[in-house]
């Protein structure tokens, strides 16, 4: 039936009508998914769940305070001294900032003003005259993310004094940087994606032509499955970021690129033994597709369990990679065959795979190695786990706590210079704040309670929420997003609750990243079981056996833990990143698990089907030998993609693109081909436990027709 349904997609005239029908797909999702960046949300109060406590406090303030707005400071600055003329041009300035675009209250801290400014704190100018603040509130609704750079750059402009540094810092210069940060990654990072992808297949196929079908391919994958992305996204309510929406480009270009090599492979040798390109294909299809799609439901499972996390953007990003995941898995099993049968041969050039020549694999590199792996199996896979076991040790260097705003990007913004010029010249950020929420027959009680909190600020004077609930304010004197900053928040919340009947709460910027601090290590703790739980069941039913699975499950453990240790050591002594986001752990393990399996996956099935003609150890080296090539290939041109992610100046990326390449070319090189192939020469037929498939070793001598022997599945 598969060997069917492969030759009517591949035939003389259906092949025309798949690429008709990708076209007009193309036509029609490639439109939608030019505007998803439009649909991203990137506030990080909506990534949290509504149990979170910062999340009930902005429920209750909804109406009192606006959760859109957007505190901004503007940092003057002058070595030696702020003149007159400066402050009086800081003056002007300011009115003509309420003209702005979004601006819905602001207030001047300069020497001149601040007397003038009942209530003002003291703190917003520097003792030493060097520094002056002007303070925005900015307000776009629920557009802010997309409104709040064009308004910057506004600011921007009108905010020149001859011989003074300016700086945007509190939460609308970190939106702003953020909204840089990410600026064109629909465009820039998938267009440097593909080049490395370009360049990495005219290598492995050594063509100046075949290189353009699975580029192809994948680019109508992209925008197939981007267009579904913002249609859920616009009318579905699904949760996308620029962070999601950086890794589904990742994903898709990395994983059907290596679909593609796996099935061209499978095709050029199927060339060898077909006059007709048209039956090749239909066979390639045939032996293929069942692997690819073993590979496809794997990863796309893995991060379909992110929807049990709580933090919604985490939860997002499951559905948006498994959408990428299918569609990639439609484009490669149906469009590329179609493309490369339209093609035909000449596709090859300048080696084309001739009717009835020889394919170059039992006496390549890769069943080199397996002859050398076979001579001492159980000494090479003991080795192996012992030296996998060591680069684990790193993990004890990990320090997934959360990151400060410095420390959050890879390059200094123009928010944390302005920052840090607030910090040094002893003002205080008055942008970031608690807001503490009680019952108004208990605020006194409450307001007594926060008195002696260190850190904390003067609170403001209290107003009504309802007729039962009163709020107030206080300063964090310290970043936004620091362990600091969440001493005080718990502290703050410790205080209150004990205040018995005040039903106090306790939210603010500060509070948010906490709580998603929290959700990210529920999160670990509950999806990582139930990853490795759903992967083993698919493992099981794909192999038909407990033993294999498990034993794979065990290698690919070990590789997550080698690749999150080496890692974490470049992190700490060659980046010098400060550490890592809480939630950087989580996603390294469902990328690595799920795309380390893969490779496992391509290994074991031909190993299986070898075994029913040669037996487990024989069918072990045949297995190596035919598939090592491509696979190493394969994961070679994922780990590229992936360090793509470098590209952006955002640290929990490019953690996780090192982390990601690291543990997949470990996949590759080691855990697959060296520890894998070495367990199965050992252990031989008991692998395949409780299935009886391998009953004994076969005679010397039984070889198998050439057909038995042909590649069956990549």
């Amino acid at each position: 039936m598969h060997r069917q349904i492969a030759g009517r997609l591949t035939g003389r005239v259906t092949k025309w009508l798949v690429l008709l029908a990708w076209i007009a797909a193309f036509a029609v999702f490639g439109s939608l998914s030019a505007k998803l960046v439009d649909v991203q949300n990137n506030e990080a109060s909506s990534w949290l769940p509504g149990s979170a406590e910062s999340t009930k406090v902005v429920d209750e303030l909804s109406e009192t305070v606006d959760p859109n707005d957007i505190p901004t400071l503007i940092v003057y600055y002058r070595s030696g001294g702020l003149s007159d003329a400066d402050l009086s041009a800081i003056e002007d300035q300011a009115t003509e900032l309420s003209d702005v675009d979004g601006v819905v209250q602001k207030t001047v801290f300069t020497p001149q003003a601040v007397a003038q400014l009942p209530g003002a704190p003291f703190q917003a100018q520097s003792e030493d005259g060097e520094v002056a603040v002007t303070s925005l509130t900015f307000n776009f609704g629920s557009d802010g993310w997309n409104a709040i750079p064009d308004a910057v750059d506004e600011v921007r402009d009108i905010t020149q004094v001859d011989g003074v540094t300016v700086h945007l810092a509190g939460y609308g210069g970190q939106a702003a940087d953020s909204a840089e940060a990410f600026e064109g990654i629909d465009t820039t990072l998938i267009l440097i994606t593909l080049l490395v992808v370009i360049v990495l297949l005219l290598f492995t196929y050594r063509s100046p032509v075949l290189w353009i079908l699975p580029i192809l391919s994948v680019v109508f994958a992209y925008s197939v499955s981007g267009g579904v992305v913002y249609l859920l996204a616009k009318y579905a309510g699904l949760t996308v970021n620029g962070q999601s929406q950086a890794i589904l480009g990742i994903l898709v270009i990395g994983a059907g690129t290596d679909y593609a090599l796996l099935l061209v492979a499978r095709y050029r040798e199927e060339l060898r033994r077909h006059d007709d390109r048209h039956e090749a294909m239909a066979f390639a299809l045939h032996r293929a597709a069942p692997a690819l799609l073993a590979s496809a439901s794997t990863v796309a499972v893995g991060m379909l369990c992110l929807v049990f996390a709580e933090l919604n953007s985490t939860a997002g990003l499951g559905p948006v990679n498994a959408i990428g995941i299918g569609v990639t898995f439609l484009v490669m099993v149906t469009l590329l065959p179609a493309l490369l049968v339209i093609c035909g041969r000449w596709v090859f050039w300048p080696k084309r795979p001739a009717y009835g020549s020889d394919e170059p694999n039992a006496s390549g590199f890769w069943a080199r190695v397996g002859a050398r792996i076979a001579k001492a199996p159980r000494k090479v896979w003991i080795i192996t786990t012992v030296l996998l076991l060591a680069c684990s040790l790193g993990l004890f260097t990990l320090k997934a706590d959360g990151l400060s705003t410095e420390d959050t990007y890879t390059k200094e913004f123009d928010s944390i210079k302005g920052q840090k010029l607030l910090v040094e010249h002893g003002l205080q950020d008055n942008s970031n704040t608690v807001q503490v929420v009680a019952n108004t027959d208990e605020l006194d009680d409450v307001l007594a309670a926060v008195e002696d909190i260190r850190g904390l600020g003067t609170p403001t004077e209290p107003q009504q929420v309802s007729d039962t609930r009163s709020f107030f304010e206080a300063t964090v004197g310290e970043d936004i997003s620091s362990t600091k900053a969440f001493d005080i928040v718990q502290a703050t919340r410790d205080a209150v609750h004990g205040v018995d009947g005040a039903d106090a709460r306790v939210g603010g910027g500060s509070a948010f990243y906490l709580d998603t601090k929290v959700a990210s290590n529920r999160d670990n703790k509950v999806i990582i079981p139930i990853v490795l739980i759903v992967v083993l069941l698919i493992l099981i039913g794909l192999l038909r056996a407990v033993a294999a699975p498990l034993i794979l499950m065990g290698t690919v453990i070990l590789s997550f833990g080698a690749a999150l240790g080496l890692s974490s050591l470049l992190f700490k002594y060659v980046f010098g990143f400060a550490g890592s986001d809480p939630g950087f752990p989580l996603f390294a393990f469902v990328f690595l698990v799920a795309l380390g399996i893969d490779y496992n996956i391509f290994l074991m099935t031909r190993v299986r089907e070898e075994t029913a003609t040669h037996g487990t150890r024989k069918g072990s080296l045949i297995a190596l030998g035919s598939t090592g090539g491509v696979i190493t290939s394969a994961g070679i041109v994922l780990a590229a993609t992936f360090l793509v992610l470098g590209s952006i100046p955002f640290v929990f990326l490019a953690e996780l693109g090192v982390a990601v390449a690291l543990g997949v070319l470990l996949d590759t090189m080691i855990v697959r081909s060296v520890l894998v192939t070495a367990i199965n020469l050992d252990v031989g037929g008991k692998i395949w436990w409780p299935s009886r498939l391998d009953r004994g070793e076969r005679p010397p001598g039984s070889e198998g027709s050439e057909s038995e022997r042909a590649p069956a599945t990549v």
